[in-house]
């Protein structure tokens, strides 16, 4: 059988106050078209389907005309939901939706239990695993001490009754030990996110979400597929791709990638303005895309965004780079300017206080309290 592993969509987001709509519209039309012509008996997305929890209405429509599109073709969805999912919101009719063959991960209630798929090999069950911290898993396993989310993940597994014999699919949602991480990604200080890579042991394919870099990690069946879009600059020289999985017999895998082209590329650009406004700089690319520009003239230009944006009509974000600017320490590369997350800063505080960074217990406190204090605040 064959399979498109997706993740990260983040329907509705926005980068440096751009709508990213009309790029994620394009995006989902040509995965569309390569379900089309692929002909894959199943599409899997793994997790943060929305940018937020409460996602605008246009968000929601993406993701339904996504679905239709499919089911319409005979293609199944199996989907889980991330840290930027609300569960309860995302599964809402689920249980109809299973007459178009799309299958959405239940809010965790401490079961589970596999979609199964069947071909002349046998079954295929696909294990569907939502987001997971300690403080949602700890309730359902009173006995057992769930301090990191390493512990919440080997707790939901234990109650998935894995057929050895057969072929194991699973759908998950979490930060493995030893991926690299984008800056467009929320980081937890202190590593009390990791989750073990041996965890995963006994499934065939485990198809990851969370990190935006396409990656296998420890072993090529154990696999981040990558957003489909690129949402930082960051990720301006990856290669974003589908994942196409396709499963013979137990133990027989294969692994390819098609290109996804984007609407707009993102790209960095550097130098003096005139250099920047110059032909030169932008012959033979296309102006509409979102666009870095680093400027290294040592005196700032007079309304140098509204003129650099009557060529780079989507400039995101202009930055100095010379001797005031150098000399002041308040020049630094796209990477390290990337927004920092609440938990991150509040890290960073804690260190300057105390001599030490957060042990993984703290760091997972902290994060589990601005999340409720997130939640709290959307369902406000």
């Amino acid at each position: 059988m064959k399979f498109f592993h997706l993740s990260d969509l983040h329907l509705g987001k926005r980068v440096n106050e751009f709508s990213m709509l009309e790029d994620q519209r394009d995006i989902l039309q040509k995965i569309t078209a390569l379900a089309r012509e692929h002909k894959p008996d199943a599409v899997w997305i793994a997790g943060d389907i929305y940018d937020k929890s409460m996602p605008a209405v246009e968000a929601v429509q993406l993701l339904d005309r996504f679905l239709v599109g499919l089911s319409e073709m005979g293609v199944a969805v199996c989907a889980a939901t991330g840290n930027h999912d609300s569960a309860e919101r995302v599964a809402f009719g689920a249980e109809l939706m299973k007459s178009g063959n799309v299958h959405i991960a239940q809010p965790y209630d401490g079961k589970m239990a596999p979609v199964t798929f069947s071909d002349a090999y046998g079954d295929i069950h696909i294990w569907m695993l939502p987001h997971l911290k300690p403080s949602l898993v700890r309730g359902h396993f009173p006995d057992r001490e769930l301090a990191a989310y390493s512990d919440a993940v080997a707790a939901a597994l234990s109650a998935a009754s894995l057929n050895a014999a057969e072929r194991n699919v699973l759908i998950a949602h979490q930060f493995v030990t030893g991926a690299i991480r984008s800056e467009s990604e929320e980081i937890i200080v202190g590593g009390s996110e990791n989750v073990d890579a041996s965890l995963f042991d006994g499934f065939d394919y485990v198809a990851l979400g969370h990190l935006h870099r396409p990656q296998a990690v420890g072993r090529a069946t154990l696999r981040y597929s990558g957003a489909p879009l690129k949402y930082a600059f960051s990720e301006a020289n990856h290669a974003k791709t589908v994942t196409v999985v396709e499963m013979g017999g137990k133990g027989e895998v294969a692994i390819a990638e098609l290109p996804l082209a984007p609407l707009r590329e993102m790209r960095e650009i550097r130098g003096t303005y005139n250099e920047v406004m110059s032909r030169d700089a932008y012959r033979g690319t296309n102006t509409e895309d979102y666009v870095h520009i680093v400027l290294t003239d040592e005196y700032d230009e007079p309304d140098a965004v509204a003129k650099l944006r009557t060529v780079y009509p989507n400039l995101m974000r202009l930055d100095y780079d010379n001797l005031r600017t150098r000399a002041a320490g308040s020049f630094m590369t796209a990477a390290a300017t990337e927004k920092r997350t609440p938990v991150q800063l509040f890290g960073e505080l804690f260190e300057t206080q105390n001599g030490r960074p957060m042990h993984g217990e703290q760091a997972g406190y902290v994060a589990e309290r601005f999340t409720e204090l997130f939640e709290e605040g959307e369902s406000a």
